[in-house]
């Protein structure tokens, strides 16, 4: 499989160009800053006030509640946590506590050391969400995290120990990535590397066939590339192996083949639902589908 663009020196020029790479580089696609969704989810009602305390017994009859998990979310490439708009709405509208993490897309270990170290904080129960490129980190991130109670991958990458996103992509045909791909180098103190972004032109295509033109052309612009090194990293011990996962299918995606999806789901063991038609920033599209699954595996930790 042929390797990513070699980066020119650190100090000359910053220059961009269009690259034609295998559909296997485009793997850690991506979501991308949010827009509107089609549909609101509804209002949250009021909440009225309480005239006087219930009587000790009335208090000692009624059912106990285990606190709702908090349900973390993990964008992919080429996007920021704004992706999941839609989803928390409607997360908080359900009474889910929701942190939506800065994935910092500079390379897979470090990515999942910044959400395993988010996870560290948080001291009750959690439901980890990964999207795309964003499921590699969770897969990575989750482990060894006696909280974390469900992972749920949205049209994402679980991968098993050793594999990683490139490895992924090739294992069926339909992903149209590769051409879109734009790469840049960048520099900072020290060295530097490769950025990759989308092609705008090809963008709504790609990514986004079921939204709108005008608000991917919204979308194209606001992209955040990750860094190519990710793409290639090989993954760690999987922590699928030992906590219940669940996976939300693309049945439209050009990005990640829905073939593939099916694969990692199954070997997963996932509870699984696909979503025909559905694109690649299928959050963006049918945010009330996905906000159904995360809560499934929500209640299954009750």
């Amino acid at each position: 499989m042929p390797g990513i663009p070699s980066v020119p020196p650190h100090g000359n020029r910053w220059f961009h160009r269009r690259v034609a790479i295998p559909a296997a580089l485009a793997v850690a696609v991506l979501t991308v800053p949010a827009v509107s969704p089609a549909s609101s989810a509804p209002s949250v009602p009021s909440v009225s006030s309480v005239s006087s305390a219930p009587a000790p017994s009335a208090v000692a009859a009624q059912p106990r509640h285990t606190p709702k998990p908090t349900v973390v979310l993990v964008h992919g490439a080429f996007a920021d946590s704004s992706g999941w708009s839609g989803v928390v709405a409607r997360l908080r509208h359900d009474g889910y506590p929701v942190i939506a993490a800065a994935n910092p897309l500079r390379g897979l270990d470090s990515d999942a050391a910044y959400v395993s170290s988010l996870l560290d904080s948080i001291p009750g129960p959690v439901v980890l969400v990964g999207h795309s490129y964003g499921g590699e980190v969770i897969t990575n991130a989750a482990v060894g995290h006696a909280n974390v109670k469900a992972l749920v991958y949205i049209a994402a990458f679980a991968p098993d120990q050793g594999e990683s996103g490139l490895a992924l992509v090739g294992l069926n045909p339909g992903s149209q990535l590769g051409e879109a791909l734009v790469v840049r180098p960048y520099a900072v103190a020290g060295g530097g590397g490769a950025d990759g972004y989308v092609d705008p032109a090809k963008f709504r295509s790609v990514m986004a066939a079921d939204l709108r033109g005008s608000d991917t052309e919204l979308l194209a612009a606001q992209q955040r590339p990750v860094d190519l090194a990710a793409l290639q990293a090989p993954s760690g011990v999987p922590a699928w192996r030992t906590i219940p996962s669940w996976y939300l299918v693309a049945g439209a995606d050009r990005a990640i083949p829905a073939a593939t999806e099916k694969f990692m789901a199954r070997r997963a063991a996932a509870h699984t639902v696909v979503v025909d038609n559905a694109s690649h920033l299928v959050m963006l599209s049918h945010p009330g589908r996905v906000e159904n699954l995360i809560v499934q595996a929500a209640k299954a930790t009750d």
